[in-house]
């Protein structure tokens, strides 16, 4: 099977055009039966409680579940997300997609204003779902190899998605609006194929309003400075680290600077902040240490540090260089709050998102996340509400012996791994699935 993840540039566009079906959408999504469907969130905003309460972990059913292809979504009122972005400046985005990409409607009438999506979203999709089975048999037959075809797949809902958000994006002159989707995880140690995969993925989904993901990877970050370069907006992912932040701050000013752009307003990007996974290492830490202060620090090293990242995102958007260039109508890169799902059931289902609102940021929140904050979530600027608390928690852990620069190249490693080994599987599992077909023999 030839590697989309190692073909160059122009070997990506041939194989991409080979194809463009217009396959019918199905009728189902991540193996649900529309038929047994409840699709929690609908009824839940389009009455006045939804199902949860403060305090209370959702348990169950999904927000969202991909449902019949033709439905147009319902009127929905107004929630604690068009607070969220119309009184603190924050932008709501939702962590999640697959088909039909109908079924984000009733998400953007709630105040949903973007889309991220990763490999192990789209493992889950297409693994566990027949909404792509036409189309897939399709491209097999059409001769396409497995990858190719996944990124046939792919980039068909990124396109239907993008068109979703297009009116988001036109009313804020490109500051929201937003899909996300991500290079091939086997290059996150290849800065030369990632520039190439970008541009090539760009270029084929041809959408004004999606942003291209790169991991913020050593390798990488030379990667983002051209990519941005080349006037292409990027979403650069799995940051873990103020040290790797700073880069990634950098590498978006260093493109935007060797542009040559006059006018720098359509190439914006955001960083996405990795938030719960650091509490969920540094936890691990903590409880190895065992003393009563290291176990009272449980749950705080994540919203701390991302304090300490706000505050630097302030500074760098600041002063003689920035101005410079928002002269030229460039924007600020936003902070991206991910990975804000609770990973520990004891800590409050809201616990990274709600500490973590501010003006000019974005929080992407999977299923639990949204519907707990649209419950019971308070809108108020709280990110940068106790920094000193922040900085103390920080210092108070470097002094137990947390080596933060350890945390992030770890939760780097095993986020990239973890990515890597989604592709795989899925690529795997199409492999099987056209194997059952009998479309293709191995």
């Amino acid at each position: 099977m030839a590697s989309i993840s190692k073909l160059s540039a122009s070997a990506f566009a041939n194989s991409a055009a080979s194809f463009r079906g217009s396959p019918q959408q199905q009728p189902m999504c991540c193996g649900v039966d529309p038929r047994k469907r409840i699709d929690i969130f609908e009824k839940s905003i389009s009455s006045s409680k939804l199902s949860v309460r403060a305090g209370k972990r959702i348990t169950g059913s999904l927000v969202v579940r991909c449902s019949q292809a033709d439905g147009n979504g319902s009127s929905v009122k107004r929630t604690t997300l068009h607070d969220l972005y119309e009184k603190e400046g924050q932008s709501p985005w939702y962590d999640n997609l697959c088909r039909p990409v109908t079924d984000l409607i009733p998400l953007i009438e709630s105040g949903v204003r973007g889309v991220t999506s990763n490999p192990a979203i789209f493992q889950k999709a297409i693994s566990t779902s027949s909404a792509y089975n036409d189309q897939f048999k399709k491209l097999v037959q059409s001769g396409l190899d497995i990858e190719t075809s996944y990124w046939e797949l792919v980039v068909k809902d990124i396109q239907d998605a993008c068109k979703l958000f297009e009116s988001i994006y036109d009313d804020t002159d490109g500051g929201d609006g937003y899909v996300s989707v991500e290079v091939s995880p086997l290059l996150a140690e290849d800065t030369e194929n990632t520039i190439e995969s970008a541009k090539w993925l760009h270029q084929w989904v041809n959408r004004r309003n999606v942003y291209i993901k790169i991991p913020a990877t050593a390798p990488c970050i030379p990667s983002i400075k051209e990519v941005i370069a080349n006037g292409i907006s990027v979403n650069v992912t799995l940051i873990f680290s103020l040290a790797r932040y700073e880069a990634v701050i950098d590498a978006y000013l260093d493109g935007l600077e060797a542009s040559g752009l006059s006018d720098l307003s359509r190439v914006t990007s955001v960083a996405s902040f990795f938030v719960s996974r650091v509490d969920s290492l540094v936890d691990k830490m903590l409880e190895k240490i065992g003393t009563p202060e290291a176990l009272d620090l449980r749950g705080k090293a994540a919203n701390a540090q991302a304090a300490l990242a706000f505050q630097l995102y302030q500074k760098k958007f600041s002063g003689p260089r920035w101005e410079a260039l928002a002269k030229k109508g460039a924007k600020k890169q936003r902070l991206l709050w991910a990975s804000t799902s609770v990973k520990n059931p004891a800590y409050p289902d809201t616990l990274y998102v709600a500490p973590l609102v501010g003006p000019d940021t974005v929080s992407t929140m999977p299923d639990q996340a949204l519907l707990a904050f649209i419950d019971h979530g308070t809108v108020s600027r709280t990110i940068d509400s106790n920094l000193s608390e922040a900085e103390g928690i920080y210092n108070a852990l470097e002094k137990l012996g947390i080596d933060w620069g350890y945390v992030g190249s770890q939760l780097e490693l095993e986020g990239v791994d973890s990515f890597k080994k989604s592709f795989d599987s899925l690529l795997d599992s199409l492999q099987e699935k056209a194997n059952s077909l009998k479309l293709v023999s191995l």
